[in-house]
């Protein structure tokens, strides 16, 4: 096994190991984990310094891992929250083009889709949901859900605080009513 294999192979255990209960919600202690077993190579993949990794399913998960799912736990509440999102959307498109996310366990698909669902652009919501209706269930209803926001704001207004931007009366009469906050 190669050093890369090595560390893909350490990031993708270390993400099954820890499992829907810290995937989804808020938790300092996994955070603190995460922020410590991984950072060095968080800012490595967003350096592109392992770019070479999205040429594998498993690669291409623990990119996806490490430049969308990390910074959501990692920074929560900055602005690099959502930094990397491009350069993960990137990465998901090639692997997605490869046919990379079919060789990912199914409960782990969604991790490959995931970066089209946190864009704040139409097609990438669009594509989102294509991608998570065969997956099918919570899944699919959250791809809906983030593509009725785009098309209703044409963004996600609980970025607006960690982004600097201004909050239109709209958003915040969303917001104000249990709105998706992310």
């Amino acid at each position: 096994m190669t050093g890369d294999e090595k560390d893909i192979s350490i990031i993708t255990g270390f993400w099954r190991e820890a499992g829907p209960d810290a995937w989804f919600r808020k938790d300092d202690g996994f955070d603190d984990a995460f922020r410590a077993a991984h950072q060095d190579q968080h800012w490595r993949a967003a350096r592109r310094e392992l770019d070479h990794w999205n040429s594998s399913p498993d690669g291409a998960l623990a990119l996806m891992i490490l430049l969308d799912q990390f910074p959501r736990n990692c920074f929560r509440g900055t602005a690099h929250m959502f930094a990397t999102d491009p350069l993960a959307r990137h990465h998901a498109r090639h692997a997605v083009s490869m046919g990379y996310d079919k060789g990912v366990a199914e409960e782990l698909r969604s991790f490959i889709y995931l970066p089209f669902e946190h864009s704040e652009d139409l097609a990438d919501q669009e594509r989102s949901v294509e991608l998570f209706t065969p997956l099918g269930g919570e899944a699919l209803q959250y791809a809906i859900i983030h593509l009725d926001i785009i098309k209703a704001f044409g963004r996600f207004p609980h970025r607006n605080r960690s982004l600097g931007r201004e909050t239109t009366p709209q958003e915040q009469a969303f917001l104000d009513q249990g709105g998706f906050a992310g």
